[in-house]
């Protein structure tokens, strides 16, 4: 018995119970299609929410106010005894050796009035760079002018979507626009930028930063941002920061954070989310798994007289091992197969007809999961083919 007759032979027997072979088949399909779609909906959201970070940019330093503690025993948040300023972004922006742009920022909710029209919009407090530092643009008109950060004029932009929802088709460079109990002077419209998760970028307004500190009755800036040339380490950046701000403090009362920092933590949980549903995949394919040790352990027990005669007529042990595992290999690679069409097939059609789910099929995940299933064919058959390999001929024979 040569391979190509070995291969027909298990062919056959598979042809023969086929209510069986695709039932066991079926096991292992399933599992394989549920690995690639989960895959691909974790790789989906994996770089959806890194794009929806990066679109930004990547090189960026947020320093917020408050120290929080990383000393002994325990984590905790230490108050801060000063407050971030305005004038700090401008002693980063005149001593900071890599700082490119600087923006002190703070953000809050008010109502707007136009032409007759209010509603409540995310009011974001800003300074002049804030379109150089978040790689964004103004559609229509200017951004905010770089006036005495300490007393700017009272100029606003508006996002896209609160521009047609208050003034519609009509210009408004030039109106008036209430924000709160203050009133300015509309310069600018910025581009659409959607909603980056759940937060809609283009229902807002865009006010100098002191202005809104009067509106929103604060003291101290939420954020300060520091863009920083490609091609210089974040931590010199951070360092450098952190004794500008130290020498105007006196003490480290603020915590600076890399947007790299950021995205790679963000990265190493969504990878486990990754890891996490590729697993929930492979519980599937661990009972189709399963199905098929237990499939081979009956084709063995239900054909011990035929491998008797196929040993009295000259086939060795070796032959047989290789009949029954052939066998297996061929079962779970055909499965294998058909769960590979399935998978990517609905995998494609979530991307086509859902698109609010971000789905991305990853072929290596595709590879792994076939050789995956011929490595379960070939684990499956490896017992019940050595216990059909050490059958005694006579006894087998007796069987029938």
């Amino acid at each position: 018995m040569n391979s190509i007759e070995t291969m027909h032979f298990a062919l056959r027997s598979l042809t023969t119970h086929r209510l069986r072979t695709i039932l066991s088949g079926s096991g292992i399909g399933i599992g394989i299609a549920a690995v690639i779609l989960l895959t691909s909906i974790g790789e989906g959201i994996h770089q959806f929410v890194l794009s929806e970070f990066t679109q930004f940019g990547t090189n960026i330093v947020n320093i917020t106010p408050g120290k929080i503690s990383t000393h002994g025993a325990s984590l905790g948040a230490i108050g801060s005894a000063r407050l971030l300023t305005i004038e700090d972004e401008l002693a980063l922006r005149a001593s900071s050796r890599y700082a490119q742009y600087t923006n002190s920022s703070v953000m809050g909710n008010a109502e707007i009035r136009a032409l007759g029209r209010s509603r409540r919009v995310t009011v974001y407090g800003e300074g002049p760079d804030f379109p150089h530092v978040f790689n964004i643009k103004v559609a229509v008109g200017q951004f905010l002018p770089a006036d005495d950060p300490r007393s700017p004029r009272a100029y606003a932009v508006l996002g896209s979507k609160a521009r047609t929802e208050l003034f519609g088709n009509v210009n408004p460079l030039g109106s008036s626009l209430q924000v709160g109990m203050s009133r300015f002077r509309i310069i600018g419209v910025m581009e659409p930028k959607g909603q980056v998760l759940g937060f809609d970028l283009d229902d807002t307004v865009y006010i100098p930063t002191a202005r809104a500190l009067e509106i929103f009755n604060r003291e101290g800036v939420m954020e300060i941002h520091i863009a920083y040339r490609p091609g210089i380490s974040s931590q010199t950046v951070v360092d450098d920061a952190r004794d500008i701000l130290i020498a105007r403090h006196g003490r480290e009362d603020f915590t600076i954070t890399p947007q790299q920092k950021m995205l790679d933590t963000l990265s190493t949980v969504l990878d486990v989310l990754t890891f996490a549903v590729s697993a929930l995949g492979g519980i599937s394919l661990l009972v189709g798994a399963v199905g098929m040790v237990t499939l081979m352990h009956i084709a063995v027990a239900e054909r011990v007289a035929e491998i008797g005669l196929l040993t009295a007529l000259g086939a060795t042990r070796e032959r047989i091992l290789i009949l029954f595992l052939m066998e297996s290999i061929v079962l779970s690679t055909l499965g294998g197969l058909g769960g590979l069409i399935i998978g990517t097939a609905i995998a494609w059609l979530l991307k086509i007809f859902v698109s609010e789910l971000p789905v991305t099929t990853q072929w290596e995940y595709v590879l792994v999961a076939f050789g995956l299933s011929m490595a379960i064919g070939l684990a499956a058959g490896v017992v019940p083919a050595m216990r059909a390999a050490r059958m005694n001929p006579v006894d087998a024979l007796r069987a029938e």
